[in-house]
């Protein structure tokens, strides 16, 4: 694809790719990519503390699930105001706040002794520092650098989310069982440094910036300069926009799905799976290696549900990974738990982790046009409530029930209706229907 017109002169890394006709938006993405990698390995790193904190604390499950089912809320809550931030300030300095944020709680939980700073730390600190960031930040680098690809990009960003969630696991379980959980997460914020560093050099937050055009457009669109509002007005549209997009159908179908996506991924699997092993007399590192089998077909598995969102109905789609994650989900409780039942869950299971995103994001866009990366925002709000509660719910039903299991028969019944409620959207007439008839 020929590169239009070069970077301003005064932006001398920008130009140095186009010199070697690398378009930039690729450069861009690839940022976000480590970005959201990284960002994630922060976000799955609770995967692996549970058991040292109770064993260097004497914390419940429980309490310790309640701490991080807090930062699932805040990271999908904060998700439509980090989209509102975004068009008020840019990417690139609300992605470099957000990794500042994430950094600082995890350097001060290295010191806590308390419950209640775990619950500052890593319930809000950390929780608000990846709510700026979440998918809303892959969402709009997609949908503000390609006209073209543009499934695929999501798909990759997604894969990015979830697959570094699940693969830090085994390294971060490792470095646990060898020098303890504080040597696994300075390996995080090793990582968080790194990526805040690529993302002062290389991140931009508009082609037109650079007067270029999005990746498969023909001419740089001009964007205006956004309104000078005040700090109150800008937090209101988020809000603005939900209280047109909940006289929806389509906008309470693609949140409620996305609640029972959460509820049966990050809150139930990510954060309880290595400890729902240990019962079975499975190794942390062991299980762990299993989140990272995980991820691997995850990383396979979402990239092609990008590549198929730009081909087929996002609404059968939907429709069958829901379906198919509902059975993996319900089949887990009846195994016994062999290397070769969990490998066989972790192949099937995987490969659906998070393949519902780039079809919800492509249905978003098509049926709330330019405000989609706010009513996206709120949908992702969605996915982290559904999160928050299955990681509080499975600690409870550990607590109270002495087992996990119960918890991943529900999510997969959740899961089972989640694919029935999906095919009740609707057909648009036009690719963008205004959010009062969506």
């Amino acid at each position: 694809m020929a590169i239009t017109p070069a970077a301003k002169p005064n932006d001398a890394v920008a130009a140095f790719f186009l010199r070697h006709r690398i378009n930039y938006a690729w450069v861009v993405a690839g940022v976000t990519f480590l970005t959201m990698l990284v960002t994630a390995g922060a976000v799955g790193a609770p995967g692996v503390l549970i058991g040292p904190l109770q064993n260097e604390f004497g914390w419940s499950t429980s309490d310790i699930s309640s701490a991080f089912a807090i930062r699932l809320v805040l990271f999908g809550l904060l998700g439509p105001f980090a989209a509102a931030f975004m068009n008020r300030f840019g990417v690139r300095r609300v992605a470099a706040v957000a990794l500042s944020l994430i950094g600082a709680g995890i350097l001060g939980s290295l010191w806590m002794t308390t419950l209640w700073q775990l619950f500052l730390l890593w319930g809000v600190v950390v929780g608000m520092g990846t709510g700026l960031t979440a998918m809303v930040l892959g969402a709009t680098v997609a949908t503000r650098w390609f006209s073209a690809r543009r499934g695929l990009v999501i798909g990759l960003l997604t894969a990015s989310t979830a697959t570094g969630q699940l693969v830090f696991l085994p390294l971060l379980a490792s470095l646990t069982q060898a020098l303890g959980w504080r040597s696994a997460l300075g390996l995080v914020l090793a990582m968080l440094l790194l990526a805040a560093v690529a993302v002062l050099v290389l991140m931009r937050d508009r082609p037109s910036d650079l007067g270029l055009a999005p990746y498969g457009a023909a001419d740089p669109t001009p964007v205006p300069a956004p309104p000078k509002l005040s700090f109150g007005a800008m937090l209101a549209s988020p809000l603005i926009a939900l209280r047109d997009a909940a006289g929806t159908r389509t906008f309470w179908v693609l949140f409620g799905t996305f609640f029972i996506c959460g509820a049966s991924t990050n809150g139930l699997v990510q954060t309880h799976f290595v400890s729902l092993c240990g019962d079975f007399g499975i190794l942390p590192v062991a299980a762990a290696g299993m989140l990272a089998i995980i991820g691997i077909f995850d990383f396979a598995g979402t990239v092609g549900s990008g590549w198929l969102s730009d081909r087929f109905d996002s609404r059968t789609l939907l429709f069958w990974y829901y379906g198919l994650r509902g059975l993996s989900l319900i089949y887990l409780p009846f195994t016994s738990f062999s290397f070769y039942e969990l490998s066989l869950f972790a192949v099937f299971y995987g490969l659906d982790w998070v393949a519902t995103v780039p079809p919800t994001v492509k249905l978003a866009a098509d049926r709330f046009g330019e405000r989609a990366n706010l009513v996206f925002g709120w949908i992702f709000a969605g996915h982290q409530l559904g999160a928050a509660f299955a990681a509080w719910g499975a600690g409870f039903s550990r607590t109270a029930y002495d087992s996990y299991l119960p918890a991943f028969f529900i999510a997969g019944v959740l899961c089972l209706l989640a694919a029935l409620a999906v095919v009740t959207i609707r057909e648009p007439r036009r690719p963008a229907l205004a959010l009062a008839t969506a």
